[in-house]
């Protein structure tokens, strides 16, 4: 069975990656590689999967070194007429789309690219799913449509119709776009809706990293809503897992469509977390306490019982344990002086 992964020389696309071929899956990746952060990382991803960086041509896919189950191909979702021509040569049965432009605060500075992205880029995605005959388009959406929500955990039957950033919005409007496709076309659609990922080879913007980075550094930490802040920290490897499994399950309903929250189910202070780093690192952080920012929420919690009734979906990887894997990726990664 052959697997579309876009954003694969991402955070969360490269693990999925890897756990496609363990599964004997064939995989086609597909990225733009973006400078939204250090294009170097993504190529360091890539290289792990076999992938170096001075072969990597637009549009032309390249084998890896290290599996032939895989080839990596540099395309922008918005490149309608070569990802059409990808489809139709490939013919693939399955796609996860992990591609999008993140981050919420900078969505409040470059909006243009978020609806390129994420709106667009999307559209298109839906458009070759329907054309040739996916048999299940998984597609990553984000526990930021809950906006400030209230009510914990969060179930996929709350309102999301109040998002409190322009990222958050367009994963919305994603959901709204594929439930309209699945419905006119009955395409098998899953949006998961991710919580906060951390692990090796994150993301350099995302909070598990600047706080790694910050403690190394002996610099400050900048900790929002004066500590008031949890999240629903959830280990790569669970992320990957639970999108595997959904990817071949069965649908039983009509239209072939739902929304399922994959998170660890257990929020966590970010205070708590920063104190794990600290131990994993032996370092004591500096911190400053500062107001919540704009397009933030105080808190957010999965509920997971519809993924887990699914597919048996259990995470396993446990905070203490998943940050020592991290630090210890981050020491030998970035070597801090």
């Amino acid at each position: 069975m052959k697997v579309l992964v876009t954003g694969s020389a991402g955070f969360i696309g490269y693990h999925t990656v890897e756990k496609l071929l363990s599964e004997g899956f064939c995989v086609v990746g597909l990225d733009n590689i973006n400078d939204y952060y250090s294009p170097q990382l993504k190529y360091a991803r890539l290289k792990e999967s076999g992938i170096d960086q001075e072969m990597v041509k637009w549009f032309q896919p390249l084998e890896s070194k290290k599996n032939s189950s895989y080839r990596f191909v540099r395309m922008n979702l918005e490149d309608k007429q070569q990802l059409f021509s990808l489809f139709q040569t490939e013919k693939f049965d399955y796609v996860i789309n992990l591609a999008a432009q993140a981050g919420v605060r900078y969505s409040i500075e470059n909006p243009d690219v978020y609806v390129q992205s994420n709106i667009i880029g999307f559209h298109y995605i839906l458009e070759a799913c329907r054309n040739y005959s996916v048999k299940h388009l998984i597609h990553a959406s984000s526990s930021s449509v809950y906006g400030a929500n209230a009510k914990i955990p969060f179930v996929e039957e709350d309102s999301v119709n109040s998002p409190v950033s322009l990222y958050a919005a367009t994963k919305k409007s994603n959901e709204l776009m594929a439930y309209a496709y699945s419905h006119l076309y009955n395409i098998p659609i899953t949006c998961l809706r991710f919580f906060t990922v951390y692990g090796s080879w994150g993301r350099p913007d995302m909070a598990p990293m600047l706080f790694a980075k910050s403690i190394l550094e002996k610099k400050t930490i900048k900790v929002f809503n004066h500590g008031d802040m949890q999240r629903d920290f959830t280990n790569v490897k669970d992320i990957v897992d639970g999108v595997v499994k959904t990817l071949t399950t069965e649908f039983k309903e009509q239209p072939m469509y739902r929304v399922l929250n994959i998170g660890n189910g257990s929020p966590v202070s970010l205070l708590e977390f920063i104190n794990e780093l600290e131990l994993a690192f032996g370092e004591t952080a500096l911190k400053t306490y500062l107001p919540m920012q704009p397009g933030d929420v105080p808190r957010t919690w999965a509920s997971q019982e519809k993924l887990e009734r699914i597919t048996n979906y259990k995470p396993t990887v446990r905070l203490e344990e998943g940050v020592k894997e991290f630090s210890s990726w981050f020491k030998k990664y970035f070597k801090p002086v």
